[in-house]
């Protein structure tokens, strides 16, 4: 491609790209609101203890995981424009639903104000199996939000995948997915002042609108590039320059080879079990920083409502994305300056940013020193995650068609939120038992203890899972 092609060359792929950093930033957003309202609203409220919010973000995460594994297909058949609409306007409904929660329980318990509720005691509220009918309501919107949410990675790998070439999906996913981190910066800026101001269910509504607008600018502006008005000549080029990709074309591909990469089919694939591996190590450890970490400063003594709890959530966070943003560029370094395969300098940056994690073992030791210690580890924790899962997305554009993307992203997927749903709901249950006994760990006693030993896991998962993608596939190999 000349110089005079260069200039002319348009770039709404990049726009593309800002629509899908919009959706994930306000997919997580919706997520964090749970968390960031537990402690110091819907607790006090409902009575829960760690148990009951572990069961819930566990809930939230299987059904994640079940729907996962069908969100994917989903978004093969309806295509990447219907797809995407349908996902994000379901999980947009269902965080608004949250906010009837409170309502339900007390018309189910025959009271008229949220505050009689207060001052019940919790066994009177318990439904089936001993949990609480306001935790299966929550458990009831969980479940719809995770049917919608399951959509949009699948959908927003498939359209990085349509809208640029290989050597450029890193750093076009490593900017989308730092929506994740952003929308986690920006929640504990904006969700606990509009708790306090209008209260925990309008916090609900007001995020969960956001969605709908996205969803009409999706509408109106996306379309596959080679019919898009936006794309000309030169960009088309630009984004189709992968000669190893040129044959296969997604729509055009007769059924009969459509069906080779059914749900089932895939599963025979080295490549498949790879994505799933490096998937179901490490998507738990994200999702526990997520869910945790406004209920681990309160126990450090600072909750999301004051000051400081909202500005170590917000250095966390910042953390998280600028690091992980700057990671999506590694792999670009090691193929353009370095000369290596894209799929070899995938793995050395993922090598890398799996060190970051480690760092996590002295998180509790070094909170006795400085709150801002542990919220300093768990940022670069956090940014190693999100660089990590950006190039381990990537890996799948380089080794399967096109049609197949969103169908792996959603089998792997799955696999991570099976991890997620076992560190929740476990850490849920363990901190609610080291709470007040004498289980220790590294000399660290109780709840802190009980932290310790989820922060251990979180260090070493990231290097375990690079291990065993390289033993799968220790080499490129590609899925024709």
């Amino acid at each position: 491609m000349n110089n005079n092609t260069q200039k002319a060359m348009s770039n709404f792929r990049w726009v593309i790209c800002g629509m899908l950093f919009l959706a994930t930033l306000v997919n997580y957003m919706d997520r964090q609101v749970l968390s960031l309202t537990y402690t110091d609203f819907i607790a006090l409220d409902f009575h829960w203890d760690d148990n009951d919010y572990g069961t819930i973000t566990a809930t939230f995460s299987i059904f994640y995981a079940f729907i996962s594994l069908f969100a994917g297909k989903f978004i093969d058949i309806m295509g990447t424009k219907k797809g995407y609409i349908w996902a994000i306007v379901l999980w947009s409904l269902a965080a608004c639903l949250h906010a009837g929660c409170g309502w339900l329980t007390m018309a189910c318990n025959g009271l008229d104000s949220m505050e009689a509720l207060r001052g019940m005691e919790k066994a009177s509220q318990l439904g089936l199996w001993g949990l609480t009918l306001s935790v299966w309501f929550f458990i009831a919107c969980r479940c719809f939000l995770a049917a919608g949410e399951a959509g949009n990675f699948p959908a927003a790998i498939k359209v990085t995948a349509e809208y640029f070439p290989k050597k450029d999906r890193a750093f076009a996913t490593s900017i989308f997915n730092a929506g994740a981190s952003v929308g986690a910066l920006l929640a504990p800026l904006t969700i606990p002042q509009l708790a306090n101001a209008f209260g925990w269910e309008m916090a609900f509504i007001i995020i969960g609108g956001i969605g709908f607008i996205w969803a009409g600018l999706w509408l109106v502006f996306y379309t596959h590039p080679k019919e898009s008005k936006f794309v000309n000549e030169a960009e088309l080029e630009y984004i189709n320059q992968d000669a190893a990709e040129a044959p296969v074309q997604t729509e055009e591909k007769p059924k009969a080879q459509e069906a080779k990469f059914g749900i089932i089919d895939c599963f025979k694939y080295r490549q498949t079990w790879a994505f799933i591996m490096g998937k179901f190590l490490t998507d738990g450890v994200w999702w526990f920083f997520l869910f945790w970490a406004p209920a681990y400063f309160k126990e450090l003594g600072h909750p999301a409502s004051t000051f400081t709890g909202q500005m170590l959530l917000f250095v966390l966070y910042l953390i998280v994305t600028l690091v992980s943003i700057m990671g999506g560029y590694a792999p670009k370094y090691f193929v353009e300056k370095k000369g290596m395969h894209p799929y070899a300098g995938r793995m050395r940056a993922m090598l890398l940013f799996a060190l970051l994690p480690i760092f996590a073992l002295v998180a509790q030791p070094l909170a006795g020193v400085s709150v801002w210690w542990p919220a300093i580890i768990i940022g670069l924790a956090g940014a190693g995650h999100q660089a990590w899962s950006a190039n381990l997305y990537s890996t799948i554009g380089d080794m399967f068609p096109k049609r197949a993307i969103a169908t792996i992203t959603g089998i792997g997927t799955m696999f991570g939120g099976l991890c997620s749903f076992a560190i929740n709901k476990g850490a849920g249950a363990f901190f609610t038992y080291a709470e007040g006994s004498d289980f220790s760990f590294f000399g660290v006693e109780g709840k802190p203890g009980a932290y310790m030993v989820v922060f251990c896991y979180c260090a070493i998962a990231y290097v375990l899972a690079w291990c065993v993608i390289k033993l799968l596939v220790p080499k490129y190999k590609p899925i024709e």
